[in-house]
């Protein structure tokens, strides 16, 4: 899940200046979990920005907006109203952004902040436990990830500072080198608790990311 928040409505209202007819565009997916981009949120954008003696050719809310051909497929079927406008109005993350982006020549705007790949806990409660960092340790920490749960995102811990299993950046946040140790001793596995990690290999993750994957019977036998 891509969490996201929204960007305050003042914000908004300068990234449009001088663009009188809009195109909203809300992501069935992330954004409607968050609350950032769902049904609820486009009809109240919609509603301020016409407040705001904006016109609002179409808004449209579907999945993946994150798909540049189910993107382009979707303004394919508001070609009127997408042709109407002078910009687009993004209400989901950044890729999503750029995927409106590759549809069209005219300007596109982001309505929220892209915060972090989240864990959903329940409702409204997200939590990072993934940073996508291209070479994945979790088999050798319990299944939780030092480079995101560790503050610090060392991977030989625990550092001088936790505090009762706490972080002493934050009194609240669990230190992820006692979640660790507690759960490879769960485990029987304290044995990799001892092992001397070299530095992290940051190139697994090089910007931006790219990968390509054939079908069978293509490219090969």
């Amino acid at each position: 899940m891509i969490i996201t928040t929204s960007k305050p409505f003042e914000e908004v209202l300068k990234e449009l200046e001088g663009e009188e007819k809009v195109f909203i565009v809300g992501c069935g997916l992330c954004a409607t979990t968050c609350e950032t981009g769902g049904e609820e949120q486009v009809a109240e954008m919609k509603a301020r920005l016409e407040a705001e003696g904006k016109t609002v050719t179409g808004a449209i809310i579907y999945d993946e907006v994150c798909h540049e051909l189910n993107t382009k497929r979707k303004f394919r079927e508001n070609k009127d109203a997408v042709e109407a406008a002078d910009s687009f109005l993004v209400m989901c993350c950044g890729a999503g952004v750029q995927s409106v982006r590759e549809s069209t020549e005219r300007a596109v705007h982001p309505a929220c902040n892209t915060v972090f790949l989240g864990n959903i806990q329940r409702h409204g409660h997200f939590m990072e436990k993934c940073s996508l960092c291209g070479e994945c340790v979790l088999e050798d920490f319990g299944a939780i990830c030092p480079v995101t749960r560790c503050h610090k995102g060392i991977l030989n811990g625990p550092c001088g500072g936790t505090d009762e299993g706490k972080c002493e950046t934050d009194k609240e946040k669990d230190c992820g080198w006692t979640l660790i140790y507690n759960q490879l001793e769960k485990m029987g596995k304290l044995d990799r608790f001892r092992k001397i990690y070299g530095l992290k290999n940051w190139q697994a993750n090089m910007k931006p990311g790219r990968v390509i994957f054939e079908k069978k019977g293509e490219g090969g036998e």
